[in-house]
Parts: structure tokens; C-alpha cells; sequence
């Protein structure tokens, strides 16, 4: 077997770079390229690798660490975890500003392969720059912030060890129950570091993305409790898109007149007009969806991790007969609420159930008319909420009915945190799949430019938007500067309401007069920042980094607005002036926040004591 010398650094390129998955037959390479800011601890190293020898690896300069390493993440979620770009650092602050995106990415199940550089492991430059000094530890750096929000983590301390570390990080990668962040820690002195490597350890791998089937008595025994079930909800989670499997949901669902609600990451499965399409659940629900919650006596959850956003702090579900049915390929989420568990991929567990239904000619019990009329109750909310027009200004609510109706089918949206989730996953009606891309299992705000630039890379035939608060947007919105440098057009979606508006309602709704959450000037002699809204213009800050920018307060300025970003050939920003305080909220859902007991005002012990009589409400297991 023959040998090929190389620093540690060049290695790892050249294994990456003959890295495919194949899902059903299809080969696709798995690591499109990297993404990095160098510094002292990999420029020397990996840095010098991807300039001389980056095989056919494409090379993207993030402009903040966490920013690129989310547009990585989001790029992986959008081409359904079949490629990634891998993310590299310097140590010290450049490696811990990913630290971020790494939990962003494990919570999602989305692979993310991260390879910051870490202090000498010679040792002898000591302490070197930036290098965190642990006097109980001398083996621990900043690097291993990384462990708790990694689904694998690995030191590199000698270039041979890059073998076994290489192979146990595609092993989690590509595995869809396990994956999530990667951290490959590599000393800046190994990466630089020779070894005669085996040709073998270079051949091409094709990493084969099984479709797990589920066990015949796993079906048989989801079959036999449906069996007894007249109120049947599914509740489709991002599984399903993963999976591809949005026809075989239509089918299931169809046959057997199972109405379908879903997650945030689940959005999109069926087409929002669908008759059985009941849209979000949970906390930032519809009315229609979470009635039938309430009321369901078996969730069939598909793909889902059964956050306390879609079971609305566990309760959603009242039927006292109520039982769970769990298809998901982690074990960890089908055993999830004590349900019955189908530990498989979501397609081929919803073709195997869909078999065993029909041999039982199972049909829900739902009456004639009563799925039609909830859908067509929430329907009329959501159009009112799109057209209802305030004398003040623009309302969120209608600035999203314009934006809804004037995209396209095909344009993807991207969001993550504040009120824009909530209004989304209630308004928002997609009409094809994978247009909702929601990263809201970490609610990570600052994902969102990132993100976008993130799916931009991986579906380029698409018009990608944006959408972001202006809290959010302050956070992080370098990678802007990315897609204009890469000729990688998208368009965000700027809504200003002057501050967190989403947490500044949930303190006042938990007795607070608001406090701290509102961007104002400090009043001096109240001593609070309770003076007047700080103006800022965020169009013309756009427009100093290069890119083109609009600013609009009403409805019709929106919709022109929209039409002209359209036609633009750069990344586009649209400055919406919205009212505060004017987005969604309720539809008989609750969110189990902690209030305390003891306090000043009235008004916060009312709402502990409104606290805990919900809190008695809702399932222990």
C-alpha cells in the first residue's frame, strides 16, 4: 500500500474533498467547500492547505465566525443534510464566536462540521496568543466549550490521529439520527505537522444514507392502537422533509382523512390550501390546529421532536385518552411522551402504517363538515390579519400579507426569532415544499441574513428573503457582505419595530410595564431608557455595504418595493417601518414561562398565580 506525505491540514482537504453520501441510488458530494477567517491558529496550517492544494473544494471568507458557521448550517438544512460546508477558526475568540452555531445546528439535526484551530500542542510557545490558561488543567482550551453542543468532539494532538478523527466525524455527519455539530479541534502545530498517510485513507467513500425500515411489530402495534382512534392528528416535524417524504404524508393522510398539522421545521409538507393542511401547532399554533390538539385522542407525530412550542408546554393534548404514536429515525425522539414507538425513516414507516391501515379499512371518525370548518375559520383570521389596516401605520400582520401574496411559489423564506415565527408559522401560507426554511429549535437570533446567504449557496435557481427584525439584524448581519462578494443574491426583509418587541410582549404579559426591551434613548431624569425611539437607518446602512436598499411604510410602497428588489442583480434589503406590539398572539395555546412568587407589584404575583393553576393543567409525562 502506498504513502503520500502530507502536513495534517492538506489531509484533511483531501479526504473531505472525496467525501459523497448516496441516498435511494443517488450520489451527491458531501462537503462543497469551507468557509473560514484565518487567524494565527489555522492560517499557517489549514490556511496554507486550502491555497495550495484545495482539490475541488470552494473556499468562502465568512465575515464573522458564528455568522458563516449558521450560513453553513443553513445551507445543510436546505439541501436536506446531503452537503455541508465545513467551517474553520483561529482559536481563542475567532473559534468560540462558532460555539453559537454549533448548538444552533445540533439542536436542528443538522450537520455541521466545524475545525477550529487550538493552542500548540508542543506546548512550548507558552502561553500563546490568545490561548485560554486552565491552572487545575493545562489540557483544557477554549475549544472545549465546544463538547456540550457537539454530537462528536475530537482533539487532534498528532497528525496520524486525523484517520480515526476523520472517519468518526462522517460517521456522525451522515448519520440522520445522530448528527448535528462536529468539532474537530486542531492544534495550530499538528495541522502543520507531517505524516506519510495511506493512498487508501484518500479513496473515494460513498457514506450510504440507509433508509431505516421500521420493525413489523412497531407497525403492527401503531396499527392496532390507531385502531380504536376516531380523533387521529398528525403532526409533521422537519423529519418529513428530510425524509422526502411529502407525498407519502399527502397519501397517508388522504386515505384515511387524518388532518395534518405542523411544526415550524415541519411547514411546507403539504401545500397551506391542502383540505387536510390544519397549519402550525402548538404555541404559535392556528386556531384550527390547536383545537384539534385539544381534542385528539392519538397524535401521530412524524419527524418531530416534540418541543414545548408544539406541545405548548405539554398541554396541548386535554383528551384524557389521549396516546402517542412516534415515527422518527432517533430513538431518543420516538420515546418521547411515553408514546408507542416506530423508530425508522418517516417514509418508509408512513407506507408500511399506510399498509396496515388499509388492510383494516381504518377511516377517522371526524364528522362531515368539521375539518372543512375549521380550516375555513382560520382561513377568514388569516385574511383579515393580512388586510387589516391601522391608522397609525403599518401593522406586521399586513406587511406579511403583502409579502405573501407578492413572492412566488418557489421563493424560499428564512427566519429564526422574535415575533416574526410566530406571525409566520400561524400567516404564512407556503405553496410549495422546503419554501419555510425556520430555524427554531434554538430560536438562534442573528441566523436569519446568515441563513439566507446560507440557502442562497444551495438553491441558487430560487429567490431567497430574508426575514428579520430589527433586533436581530443589529445582532448579525456581516454575512451580507458575504453574498455580495460571492454574487450570491438575496433579499431581506427588514421589519423596524424599535426593539425585541417578542420578549418585550411576553414581560407585559407577565405583569411587567416593559423594561429593557425597547431600543429608546435613557431618559435622564427618570433614569431609565424609557425616552424617545432611537431613529435608525437601516436602509442606508445597507446601501454602505454595497447593497441596494428600499425603505417603506405602508402597504403599496411594500408591494412596489418587493417588484423592484426582484428585478435587482445584488442583495437587497426593504426597510418596513412596522408598529410595535401589532403581531399575532393566543389561539388557545400557552407557553409555561417562570414568574415569581414574590414581588413589588400586584401584577406579577396575579400572573404567578395565573402561572401555576396553568401549570396544573399540563402533563407530567
Amino acid at each position: 500500500m502506498g504513502t503520500v506525505k502530507l502536513s495534517m491540514a492538506q489531509a484533511l482537504l483531501r479526504f473531505l474533498d472525496n467525501q459523497y453520501v448516496s441516498v435511494d441510488g443517488i450520489e451527491t458530494k458531501f462537503v462543497r467547500g469551507v468557509m473560514g477567517i484565518f487567524g494565527h491558529g489555522n492560517v499557517t496550517g489549514i490556511g496554507e492547505a486550502l491555497e495550495r492544494s484545495p482539490g475541488s473544494l470552494t473556499f468562502i471568507q465568512g465575515k464573522n465566525e458564528q455568522g458563516m458557521a449558521h450560513a453553513a448550517t443553513a445551507f445543510a438544512k436546505q439541501s436536506d443534510r446531503k452537503q455541508i460546508y465545513a467551517c474553520t477558526s483561529s482559536i481563542g475568540p475567532g473559534a468560540l464566536n462558532m460555539v453559537t452555531a454549533a448548538g444552533t445546528a445540533t439542536v436542528n439535526r443538522i450537520p455541521l462540521l466545524l475545525l477550529p484551530g487550538d493552542n500548540f500542542a508542543c506546548r512550548q510557545p507558552d502561553p500563546v496568543l490568545q490561548q485560554l490558561e486552565n491552572p487545575s488543567d493545562y489540557t483544557i482550551s477554549a475549544v472545549d466549550a465546544f463538547r456540550p453542543v457537539s454530537r462528536y468532539w475530537d482533539r487532534i494532538v498528532r497528525p496520524e490521529q486525523l484517520m480515526t478523527a476523520a472517519l468518526q466525524a462522517m460517521r456522525v455527519l451522515t448519520d440522520p439520527a445522530e448528527t448535528g455539530a462536529v468539532t474537530l479541534a486542531l492544534p495550530q502545530d499538528v495541522q502543520a505537522e507531517t505524516y506519510d498517510y495511506p493512498e487508501a485513507f484518500f479513496d473515494k467513500r460513498v457514506h450510504l444514507i440507509d433508509r431505516r425500515p421500521p420493525a413489523p411489530d412497531a407497525i403492527r402495534r401503531a396499527a392496532g392502537l390507531l385502531a380504536g382512534k376516531r380523533k387521529p392528528l398528525l403532526i409533521a416535524g422537519g423529519g418529513v422533509h428530510y425524509s422526502g417524504a411529502t407525498a407519502e404524508l399527502e397519501t397517508f393522510a388522504s386515505s384515511f382523512g387524518i388532518p395534518v398539522a405542523e411544526t415550524q421545521a415541519g411547514k411546507s409538507v403539504l401545500p397551506w390550501d391542502h383540505p387536510l393542511n390544519m397549519g402550525g401547532v402548538g404555541v404559535t399554533g392556528t386556531l384550527a390546529a390547536n383545537r384539534l390538539a385539544k381534542e385528539a385522542d392519538v397524535i401521530i407525530g412524524v419527524g418531530t421532536r416534540y418541543s414545548d412550542f408544539t406541545t405548548s408546554s405539554k398541554s396541548a393534548f386535554d383528551n384524557p385518552d389521549v396516546q402517542f404514536i412516534n415515527i422518527n429515525v432517533s430513538a431518543f425522539d420516538s420515546a418521547k411522551l411515553s408514546g408507542t414507538a416506530v423508530t425508522a425513516d418517516a417514509r418508509e414507516a408512513l407506507v408500511a402504517l399506510h399498509g396496515a391501515l388499509s388492510e383494516m379499512n381504518y377511516m377517522s371518525g371526524y364528522g362531515a363538515g368539521e375539518l372543512a370548518g375549521l380550516k375555513a375559520e382560520w382561513d377568514r383570521e388569516v385574511d383579515r390579519l393580512y388586510t387589516s389596516e391601522h391608522e397609525a401605520g403599518l401593522s406586521q400582520t399586513r406587511a406579511l400579507g403583502v409579502i405573501n401574496e407578492t413572492l412566488q411559489s418557489s421563493d424560499v423564506i428564512v427566519a429564526a426569532a422574535g415575533s416574526l415565527p410566530g406571525d409566520l408559522h400561524r400567516l404564512w401560507r407556503p405553496a410549495e415544499p422546503k419554501t419555510y426554511h425556520m430555524e427554531y429549535g434554538f430560536s438562534c437570533m442573528g441566523y436569519e441574513v446568515s441563513g439566507a446567504f446560507g440557502a442562497a449557496l444551495a438553491e441558487p435557481d430560487r429567490d431567497v428573503y430574508a426575514i428579520v427584525g430589527d433586533g436581530s439584524y443589529l445582532m448579525l448581519h456581516s454575512e451580507l457582505v458575504t453574498s455580495l462578494q460571492e454574487g450570491m443574491k438575496m433579499t431581506v426583509l427588514l421589519f423596524d419595530n424599535s426593539g425585541f418587541q417578542c420578549i418585550h410582549n411576553l414581560q407585559r404579559g407577565q405583569g411587567s410595564d416593559g423594561f429593557g426591551n425597547e431600543f429608546r434613548f435613557r431618559d435622564s431624569a427618570a433614569g431609565q431608557l424609557s425616552g424617545g425611539y432611537m431613529p435608525m437607518d437601516f436602509a442606508a446602512h445597507a446601501r454602505s455595504l454595497g447593497a441596494r436598499a428600499y425603505t417603506v411604510h405602508t402597504a403599496e410602497q411594500l408591494h412596489e418595493a418587493l417588484l423592484q428588489a426582484r428585478m435587482e442583480t445584488v442583495s437587497t434589503l426593504i426597510e418596513i417601518k412596522v408598529l410595535p406590539g401589532t403581531n399575532t398572539s393566543g389561539y388557545e395555546s400557552w407557553w409555561r414561562v417562570e414568574v415569581p412568587a414574590v414581588s413589588v407589584s400586584p401584577k406579577v404575583e396575579a400572573a404567578h398565580r395565573a402561572m401555576a393553576e396553568e401549570i396544573g393543567k399540563a402533563r407530567e409525562l
